[in-house]
Order: C-alpha cells, then sequence, then structure tokens
C-alpha cells in the first residue's frame, strides 16, 4: 500500500472543507469553515487559502502527493475552472490556479462535487462492490455524480450526472441555472423550505427552524404543508433518477447530503414516486439506498478521484496542466 496521501477539498455553498487522506481512506487531518458564497470571489478564495494553510502546516504534508478538489459545479476539468451554481461570486473562476497558489505545483484533479460523493461511496461507502450507480447530494443544491462498469465516469468536464439541473418541470420556476424546472429548484433543502414557507408553513416554536430541517421535523408529526414539500421534493427526485436509469441503466442508487437525513420522510414519498416513473422492465427494480459516508463523502470522494483503484495512486494532473 502506498504511503502518499491526498490533501482533498470539498467545496459547497454551506462549507469548504479540507483533509489529509491516506490511502485507506481514512481522515488523518480535517479543516473546514464556512463558505462566504454571497460575497466576493476574492473572499470565497481567501476561505479555501484558510483551510489549504491548515492542511499545508500539518506534519504530514511532507507526504502529500496530490491534491483532490470536488467543487460545487458547474466544474471545467479542462480549464480548471468552476461556477457554481450557489457561489455566485465565481465564473469561470481559476479554481486550480487559485489552489495551486498555496499547494505549489502538486498535481491537481478536479471534479464536479456529485462525481466526489459517487467516488467516494463507490470506494468506501454504499456503492462499495456495485458496478452502475447513481449517487447523489440532496442539500443546498442537488448534485449527483455516475459510476458505470465499476469506474467513477465524471465526464471531460468534470460534471456527468449532474442530475440537479434535469429539468422534469418545463413550465417551473425559473432556476438560477438559466433552466427551468430543475430537480434542484425543487427537490433541495433550500427549496424544500422555499415551498413550504410559501404555503404558510410556521415551525410551531416563533423561533423554530425554518430550513428543510425544520420541515422534516414537521412532516414527520403529520402537518400536511410540510408532507406535501417532502412530496414535490420526492416526486422530482424520482423523475431525474427515472430518466437517468433509462438513458444508462444504473442499478442502485445512493442518496446523501443534509436533506436525506429526513429519513423515511424523504425516502418513503421518493420510493413510491419512483414505482411510478420508472416503469420499464429494465428499471423497475431499482434499489434506492441512504449514503453512509455523511458529511465526509466529499473529501473521500476527492481524494478517490485522484486514485485509478484503491490504494494504487495515480500521480497525474487531471486539471489546468
Amino acid at each position: 500500500m502506498t504511503t502518499d496521501l491526498v490533501a482533498a477539498v470539498d467545496i459547497g455553498g454551506t462549507k469548504i472543507a479540507g483533509a489529509l487522506v491516506d490511502g485507506t481512506g481514512d481522515l488523518l487531518h480535517r479543516v473546514q469553515l464556512p463558505t462566504p458564497a454571497g460575497e466576493s470571489a476574492d473572499r470565497v478564495m481567501a476561505a479555501l487559502t484558510t483551510v489549504l494553510g491548515g492542511l499545508t502546516r500539518h506534519a504530514s504534508w511532507s507526504r502529500v502527493a496530490a491534491v483532490g478538489i470536488g467543487s460545487a459545479g458547474p466544474v471545467d476539468a479542462r480549464t480548471g475552472t468552476v461556477s457554481p451554481v450557489n457561489i455566485p461570486g465565481w465564473r469561470d473562476f481559476p479554481l486550480v490556479e487559485g489552489v495551486r497558489a498555496t499547494t505549489g505545483e502538486l498535481p491537481v484533479t478536479l471534479v464536479g462535487d456529485g462525481a466526489a460523493i459517487a467516488a467516494g461511496e463507490h470506494w468506501r461507502g454504499a456503492a462499495r462492490g456495485r458496478s452502475n450507480v447513481l449517487c447523489m447530494v440532496v442539500s443546498t443544491g442537488v448534485g449527483g455524480g455516475l459510476v458505470t462498469d465499476g469506474r467513477l465516469r465524471p465526464g471531460p468536464t468534470g460534471n456527468a450526472g449532474h442530475i440537479g439541473h434535469i429539468s422534469v418541470d418545463f413550465n417551473g420556476d425559473l432556476c438560477p441555472c438559466g433552466g427551468r424546472g430543475c430537480v434542484e429548484r425543487i427537490a433541495s433543502g433550500t427549496n424544500i423550505a422555499r415551498y413550504a414557507l410559501a404555503a404558510g408553513w410556521r415551525p410551531a416554536d416563533p423561533e423554530g427552524d425554518t430550513t428543510a430541517a425544520g420541515v422534516a421535523v414537521a412532516a414527520r408529526e403529520g402537518h400536511p404543508i410540510a408532507l406535501e414539500a417532502f412530496d414535490r421534493s420526492a416526486r422530482a427526485l424520482a423523475a431525474g433518477i427515472a430518466a437517468t436509469a433509462t438513458l444508462i441503466e444504473i442499478e442502485t442508487v445512493v442518496i446523501g447530503g443534509g436533506v436525506s437525513q429526513s429519513g423515511e420522510v424523504l425516502f418513503g414519498p421518493l420510493r413510491r414516486a419512483l414505482r411510478e416513473y420508472a416503469t420499464l422492465p429494465f428499471v423497475r427494480t431499482i434499489e434506492v439506498v441512504p449514503a453512509q459516508l455523511g458529511t465526509d463523502a466529499g473529501l473521500v470522494g476527492a481524494a478517490a478521484a485522484c486514485w485509478s483503484d484503491p490504494g494504487t495512486f495515480l500521480a497525474v494532473g487531471a486539471a489546468g496542466n
């Protein structure tokens, strides 16, 4: 087994996390800051630089052989740039160049956050041992990544499997991505809460949680608007999953992210809706399972994207070279 480490970075609309990850997928050192998503490009990059600095100062930094980045997308692995929908200050932002200002000339692999989570869950989590999988993160946004024939398939730009921006309602709300009726615009935690609040739901405690987590609590208690918000989210997810499965014959769907912590409030209506949408014989048996790696999935996956097989390091640069 190699003694090399990967410096893994997970960039999302809520947090920027970094870790030193070894060849077994263990996190040896972790650093995290909130993402200043509504601020300037430089301010977001400064937060990332602080996280990276916390890694470079660690005693094991000399063992780091590559940097793996999973970022909210879309990303462009060919140019090393990112344009995350939920970080408006970053448009065609030269992320790999910015990272290298701290990490030097180490090889860098850049993939979308959904692809990173797919790589992580396939290596160490719920998709382990499965050959054809869609892994999804349902959180502030909705992302996804694909494993086909047992290998991560990030696509030429690192965005393959970005299910959050499949349109499932042609006359739906305008999405920040520019499309209409996207899965993310309906199914994300942000939009679950938005829908419930617009429909008149409020937490029982005036100072209570008005996020999707608060809506989930109300749904478990049987609040009709909260139940409708989650049912609406589940149907959008099911429509996107069914379309993806019909196109590429996936067998398993792994769902992680903050909204997945709602448990059966989400998974129950999702499985019911999937039976309605996935009707062809070769997609009827799709298995839907919760992710296993929790909040570390993106970090483990960003590292996994730098390895050909678990334990075999690929010392090549994939982005910005």
